[in-house]
């Protein structure tokens, strides 16, 4: 895994450097207090709890993290640099998981800031840790398996919007995969167990489970499979690029 660490640094320092980064952090911590406050009626549900916090996250990472992402690989191809990257002695792999985890890091740090919530829900009574903690730990999971697509899907373009684009229709897709419609779309379209079966790869039931505070670890490895599946589909884009 060489050159794994400079790349991080490089790329988390860049983001300090950048207006879009900051621009993202306020919009998320703004939109994510305007759905649970407005939307989600928080106050009006007379309960100690972040339930409804988590519940706007799968809809709020489907536009946000393309955007913070979609720069990670098609801004190198668009730029050329990804070409030099391509003949330095440094390990693919390697420069893949290091500015996915960069980014995966920022992420969470915007996530962090939403610690206001926190402090509010336990001024105004006393809640049980336990759906907070595997809430943002879930929520953390799903932000990299949201980063992990978009990280492909820039990798695949030069244009930064398309790869926006492209990474909001998967995203879109595996949160609707969890949703009743989707389902009965589904069932019209394969067998009955088939159906069930694609729609085991939902975003929104794995979370919903965690951020009720139950912690079951096929959601965590579900979340874990998706992040490495699409880092390797990631890798092995990249490399195709050397022989062309």
């Amino acid at each position: 895994m060489k050159g794994m660490i400079p790349i991080f640094k490089r790329e988390l320092y860049s983001y300090f450097h950048s207006p879009v980064a900051y621009v993202f952090i306020v919009i998320f911590l703004i939109s994510s207090a305007m759905c649970t406050f407005l939307l989600g009626n928080f106050y009006r549900s007379n309960q100690a709890s972040m339930e409804t916090f988590f519940l706007f996250h799968p809809w709020l990472y489907l536009f946000l993290i393309p955007a913070i992402g979609m720069r990670l690989w098609a801004e190198e191809r668009r730029s050329g640099t990804v070409e030099l990257l391509l003949t330095l002695p440094i390990n693919m792999t390697a420069a893949v998981i290091g500015k996915f985890l960069a980014a995966w890091a920022f992420i969470g740090l915007a996530l962090l800031l939403t610690f206001p919530m926190i402090i509010t829900t336990y001024y105004l009574g006393e809640p049980d840790s336990g759906p907070i903690v595997t809430g943002y730990f879930g929520s953390f999971l799903m932000a990299g398996a949201y980063l992990a697509i978009t990280s492909c899907t820039s990798a695949l373009t030069k244009n930064q919007v398309i790869s926006f684009i492209l990474s909001v229709s998967v995203c879109l897709v595996f949160v609707l995969l969890g949703w009743g419609v989707m389902s009965n779309i589904l069932n019209t379209l394969f067998p009955v167990w088939l159906s069930d079966l694609i729609s085991l790869f939902s975003f929104t039931s794995h979370f919903d489970a965690l951020r009720r505070g139950v912690l079951d670890f096929r959601d965590l490895i579900y979340f874990l499979s998706v992040i490495l599946f699409m880092l390797m589909v990631n890798v092995v884009i990249l490399d195709s690029y050397k022989s062309l």
